[in-house]
């Protein structure tokens, strides 16, 4: 089964947590789910809209000369309230699709592995391979027109997404459904902290976060609410009224003219921009399947080898261009490439948590699938909480500490969440993951902010793109990460042994395909929480280092 993760702008959650199809799953076959585990982790919108128009007439005076600079006169609430409202879409969208994915496949009649899993795949590889170029036509064209397209293109993929006949059509409709995430996604952040003065780039940033956070606590609950008393497909038309008023909103109140400057794109780097697609794609590609064909497959090794070589052309062909599609020369600098190698690093390392839980809620714990949705939410909640708080610190005392403490933090959180066994309370449980949540909301707004204050004004959509490019290296990195780690030890297997062990009546007895016994449910509890607890603990390490790539950036410069 394909491992998956979520593209949607965690705050960067940036975030979310991203639920493993395997969640909702039937009563599965030995063999299918023995493999390692695979994922692929408000305020009402026309309330949104109808504050923003009423208050267009105080609100239009620019907040800073970045504005002006940026031909962009609508306030920064106004901006704000734009932006959420797309970055909400998406990501409630993301959150709603991955627990939806077994009535899809009981629809269209697959299973949960295989072609099922290009529903999220797709997305996801249209994601990686777009952002940083999208980043950069934003930079030359201006974020209106990006905005706008990728508003339209969202909700219209959404609703075929909703009608689609076929899986085949689904799949496609999802990819083009991609296109219109990365067009939000990529610009996102540069829009607001251009819309924001830079001594409120940490606010903008931390708000941001709370929005994500609000629609990935929201999306399992609404997901499986729809999903039970509806059918799949409206998991999908939701969107078209939160992306119609996005859209109306968008033309109406914002006033950046689009530029279109014939040299610049004349000499548009189109050899760079399609080895970038084609090397993130790759290897997005090969991380997802990578448990699933295994990872000295030939199909493994060839996606991955094709992603490098072809990331390392694209360099190659940058480095000798006066006008490059992606500026590298921005990793230079200390602070930016600080900030890149932390946020790595840090979904590295946090990801693991909205990958692996669900196994241990369902598998070990024998939660519902409800259940298990509801004691996910601490995390993102928390987050929701603490990110714009440490955002409006990050403004006031800098980035450096604060990103530091919070990876501190969150490494100390992974050690706890280790420590979870089969006999822990819920209590025990959510304190966890509340405590883990504070220092993933601590880190995220400063680290954000210094990342985005690092670049330039006219190359904030690059540095937009560089963020989210972070965000899914790391989470696909994450994935591969803990399912590696989690099955060579014995957890993968153990979790599906310890659903077969319960399926047997009282008294029963149940044999694997070879005929030999299951072991004892307290030897398979034995094995997944010892593959579990190293899991986690090598996680903690990596945010560990982590600490040390955020604290050597040194004291970053206003923008």
């Amino acid at each position: 089964m394909a491992q998956r993760v979520d593209a949607t702008d965690s705050g960067s959650l940036d975030a979310f947590p991203l639920r493993e199809k395997e969640q909702t799953r039937q009563t599965p076959d030995l063999q299918a789910l023995a493999a390692p585990p695979a994922q692929p982790a408000q305020r009402d919108q026309s309330a949104q809209i109808e504050d923003a128009v009423a208050t267009k007439a105080t609100l239009s005076t620019p907040s800073s000369g970045a504005t002006q600079q940026d031909g962009e006169h609508a306030g920064k609430w106004v901006v704000f309230a734009i932006v959420a409202t797309g970055i909400f879409m998406a990501t409630l969208d993301s959150s709603i699709v991955n627990i939806s994915l077994p009535a899809i496949a009981r629809y269209f009649g697959v299973a949960l592995s295989g072609s099922i899993e290009w529903v999220i795949i797709a997305y996801l590889m249209v994601v990686a391979a777009t952002l940083l170029t999208i980043g950069r036509l934003a930079d030359m064209m201006g974020r209106k027109g990006i905005w706008t397209t990728g508003l339209i293109i969202f909700t219209l993929g959404s609703a075929i997404c909703g009608a689609s006949p076929s899986l085949g059509i689904l799949i496609a409709a999802r990819a083009f459904q991609g296109l219109g995430g990365s067009l939000l996604m990529a610009i996102s952040p540069a829009m607001l902290t251009s819309a924001f003065p830079s001594t409120e780039r940490g606010r903008a940033l931390g708000l941001n976060a709370l929005i994500v956070a609000l629609g990935v606590s929201a999306g399992p609950t609404i997901g499986g609410v729809i999903t039970q008393y509806l059918t799949w497909r409206w998991i999908f038309y939701v969107n078209a009224p939160i992306g119609i008023l996005g859209v109306i909103a968008t033309l109406r109140l914002l006033t950046e003219p689009v530029r279109w400057d014939h040299e610049k794109f004349a000499g548009f780097d189109l050899a760079g921009a399609g080895l970038l697609a084609i090397g993130l794609a790759s290897l997005t590609l090969g991380l997802s399947f990578g448990q699933e064909w295994g990872w000295l497959s030939v199909g493994t090794l060839t996606t991955i080898a094709i992603g490098v070589v072809a990331l390392v052309d694209m360099v190659i062909i940058e480095g000798r261009l006066a006008n490059p599609l992606v500026k590298l020369r921005l990793l230079t600098d200390r602070v930016f490439a600080s900030a890149n190698i932390s946020l790595i690093l840090s979904f590295l390392a946090l990801f693991a948590v909205s990958f692996m839980l669900p196994f241990y809620f369902e598998q070990l714990r024998n939660f519902s699938i409800i259940e298990s949705g509801l004691l996910l939410t601490p995390l993102p909640l928390t987050i929701a909480v603490v990110a714009p708080i440490s955002g409006r610190l990050a403004d006031r005392f800098g980035t450096r500490w604060l990103a530091a403490s919070g990876l501190a933090i969150a490494c100390v959180g992974l050690v706890l969440i280790s420590k979870l066994d089969a006999h822990s309370s819920l209590f025990d449980i959510i304190w966890r993951l509340s405590f883990t949540g504070i220092g993933q909301g601590l880190f995220q707004s400063p680290n954000n902010s210094a990342l985005m204050g690092a670049a330039p004004r006219n190359e904030q959509g690059v540095a937009s793109g560089f963020l989210g490019t972070g965000r899914v290296v790391g989470q696909s990195l994450s994935v591969a990460l803990a399912g590696a780690i989690f099955a060579s030890l014995g957890g993968a297997l153990a979790g599906v042994q310890l659903i077969i062990a319960r399926s047997v009546p009282y008294g029963g007895a149940h044999h694997l395909s070879h005929g030999a016994p299951l072991p004892s449910v307290a030897a398979l509890q034995s094995t997944f929480s010892t593959a579990f607890h190293t899991t986690f603990l090598v996680c903690a390490g990596i945010a560990g280092v982590g600490i040390i790539t955020s604290l050597v950036r040194g004291k970053e410069g206003g923008r």
